[in-house]
């Protein structure tokens, strides 16, 4: 990156294009782009990843609109404006690739992958024909391919989503189109009231998808679970049972490997044993935790993955491959999934092409324009290898071990659970509250603990973190531990910041 700016400041001088001037020329572009790609190197990268630099500089809605200047104008304004509109950006942005960011399923930055992510922008094509993206079709195939291997399946389809909620979706619709292929065409007179099931603790673009897809949120089954937050499969053979009772007709079950709070894995085998029983379609939602598949130690968890129809995973989550990067893949290998989605558009899909039709996979998605996603993790795998990240995925379970065992060592941390994963939930117990479980207003105390420490670390920009309720329980957090660049020095500071920030807590509670 360095070798770049130096030589594109020598094409473009060392004063660059006057202030005012029209942005159309090349050479006042790349010069423009040249500085600011310093200002994101600076900026994001070197500041953005340094544990002495703030997580997030936080301003109120109202102060930082000021700050930023929003409003749009009916001309243009010269490099240096707009150079230090991309430093305001950068400094008053939260900071993803800190090791103190721990407040999404999302951390810290592979740079293999950054340039796959620079480079796919600069290109700035569509994967939906081999003519437009002949690479990035290839490159798919050969991604979809591999990750389908690591499931157990020798054969299959899939595609690149914008997001697991839109695999999800994918899942229950081509779920429905299996079981009544006449919907595509009839719409929803053409079938009978359906029934779909997930775990009280799933993620909710299930719900999202029943919504979107003329399903309804009623016919959405939500199955117990255990303590741990995993699915009780005898459960889900009496919520199939409640469902025909009530005239709707099941279609779909959605197991979840990595649930979004506590970081579940529901007992796949025995769900797919179910869904064998009833003839269902068998989808797992492993967006968060698909990626225990590389590690040898840790798979287990997703023990009978081969068996089920179809799966959601999200490699921009805990491999690091940059947002948004995410598949559903198939067991099917009919040709399911452009079935249910195609609309044989004629100016993009024409029959008498001088390639292989087959090359030409956009009808596979409901999309028409869609981003390539594909780069950024092939380039990372590249670099690293599977070894590699297998290596990363065996390094956060290691640290989050880490945590539980020195929360054990201090006054003041109750875990919610033991974790299964990488999520790991507690209450912090300030002083104040201390031995004073048995009052009657220690619930509600408690619940006010985790947004006054969110708030007073937010405000100082020494890490994130989030929290949330769950059924009963009341606020508590959820440490996530993801990037492979954090180190056990980073949880000793979680520890103690979170002790620093609640330690006083009185008069708020």
């Amino acid at each position: 990156l360095f070798t770049f700016l130096k030589f594109m400041e020598s094409m473009n001088g060392v004063n660059g294009p006057q202030n005012g001037q029209p942005h159309l020329d090349h050479a006042d572009g790349q010069y423009f782009l040249t500085e600011a790609y310093k200002v994101i190197l600076e900026e994001v990268l070197c500041k953005g990843t340094d544990v002495k630099e703030k997580v997030c500089d936080w301003h109120d809605p109202e102060e930082l609109s000021a700050l930023l200047d929003l409003e749009l104008r009916e001309g243009g304004e010269s490099h240096h404006q707009l150079l230090q509109r991309v430093r305001d950006v950068a400094k008053y942005s939260v900071k993803t690739n800190h090791p103190r960011f721990f407040n999404q399923l999302f951390a810290g930055v592979d740079y293999h992958s950054l340039a796959g992510r620079f480079l796919t922008e600069a290109l700035n094509t569509s994967q939906y024909t081999y003519e437009v993206a002949p690479v990035f079709v290839l490159m798919e195939n050969v991604m979809l391919t591999k990750l389908r291997s690591m499931v157990g399946w020798p054969q299959g389809d899939g595609i690149f989503c914008p997001g697991g909620s839109v695999s999800n979706m994918y899942a229950m619709n081509v779920a429905r189109y299996r079981a009544y292929p006449q919907v595509k065409v009839q719409g929803l007179w053409a079938v009978p009231r359906l029934a779909a099931f997930t775990s009280q603790e799933s993620h909710y673009s299930l719900c999202k998808a029943a919504s979107f897809l003329g399903i309804g949120l009623d016919n959405v089954f939500m199955v117990k679970v255990n303590e741990r937050g995993c699915m009780i499969p005898e459960d889900l053979d009496e919520k199939i049972e409640l469902a025909r009772s009530q005239g709707a007709v099941p279609f779909l079950v959605s197991a979840t490997s990595g649930t979004t709070i506590q970081g579940a894995f529901d007992p796949l085998d025995r769900i797919a044993d179910i869904c064998d029983k009833n003839k269902l379609w068998m989808h797992v939602d492993a967006a968060w935790g698909g990626s225990v598949l590389f590690s040898k130690k840790h798979k287990h968890l997703m023990k009978g993955i081969e068996r089920a129809d179809s799966l959601a995973w999200n490699p921009h989550k805990m491999l690091l491959a940059g947002l948004q990067c995410c598949v559903f893949l198939l067991k099917d290998n009919t040709d399911l999934l452009k079935q249910c989605h195609c609309a044989n558009a004629t100016y993009l899909f024409q029959q008498d092409k001088f390639y292989d039709m087959r090359m030409d996979t956009g009808d596979k998605s409901v999309q028409c324009g869609r981003k390539v996603d594909c780069l950024k993790l092939w380039l990372m795998w590249k670099a690293v290898g599977t070894e590699g990240l297998a290596e990363r995925v065996d390094k956060v379970f290691k640290l989050a071990r880490y945590l539980v065992r020195e929360m054990s060592k201090r006054e003041g941390f109750q875990l919610v659970n033991e974790p299964q994963f990488v999520n790991v939930c507690f209450w912090y117990i300030p002083p104040s509250l201390r031995g004073k479980e048995g009052n009657n207003d220690y619930q509600e105390k408690l619940s006010k603990v985790a947004p006054v420490i969110k708030e007073r670390m937010m405000r100082k920009g020494s890490m994130m973190v989030g929290y949330q309720p769950l059924r009963e329980k009341v606020n508590f957090f959820r440490m996530v531990i993801i990037s492979p660049h954090i180190s056990q020095e980073d949880m000793d500071f979680f520890l103690d910041e979170i002790e620093r920030l609640g330690k006083d807590l009185y008069n708020a509670l």
